[in-house]
């Protein structure tokens, strides 16, 4: 029995070495993230920077009080592939009504009844009438101010002169000592 017992140690002893030697491989494949080269860290003026290599992802860590504690930097990048897809979107969107809309004009009758095709002559009633040079003689005709102009000009500097007046009284009264 004793031969047993030994040859079972023994054995135990073997399957253990094994076991170690095995998993000494797979230690030595498995190092912290730091060392095989997943993570890059750049030191900061507060902490360090430590970026994912395999994802990209930038955070920042910090030494608290507490110990080691890394936050996520914001991705801009994502931010702007959404913002860049719910643009593209609302061109396609835009799009659509577009092409709907032509389709929904082109659908309609052509023409309202009583409209004519060309566009009627400008005109402007306040443009003065062009001075006329009578025949015969080289003089031009310059057409009076109507009574509405003559009115309006009138106006304008009875405005000016009491203006005028109300800024030399407040002058006087400012000589005056009357600040």
């Amino acid at each position: 029995m004793s031969t047993a017992k030994s040859s079972s140690k023994f054995l135990r002893l073997v399957v253990l070495a094994c076991c170690l030697t095995g998993s000494g491989h797979a230690f030595a494949g498995a190092l912290p993230e730091t060392e095989n080269g997943r993570y890059a860290l750049s030191p900061t003026g507060d902490g360090v920077l430590r970026l994912d290599t395999r994802t990209g992802a930038i955070s920042t860590c910090n030494n608290s009080g507490a110990g080691w504690a890394c936050y996520a930097v914001p991705d801009e990048r994502a931010a702007m592939d959404t913002e860049i897809g719910r643009l593209q979107a609302d061109i396609v969107r835009l799009q659509a009504d577009n092409d709907r809309l032509k389709a929904d004009l082109a659908s309609r009758e052509p023409t309202v009844p009583g409209k004519i095709e060309e566009p009627l002559p400008k005109s402007d009633s306040l443009k003065k009438s062009e001075p006329k040079v009578v025949e015969g003689e080289r003089k031009i005709e310059i057409p009076l101010p109507s009574d509405r102009d003559m009115d309006r000009m009138m106006s304008f500097l009875e405005r000016a002169w009491r203006r005028l007046i109300e800024m030399a009284n407040r002058v006087q009264r400012d000589v005056n000592g009357k600040i």
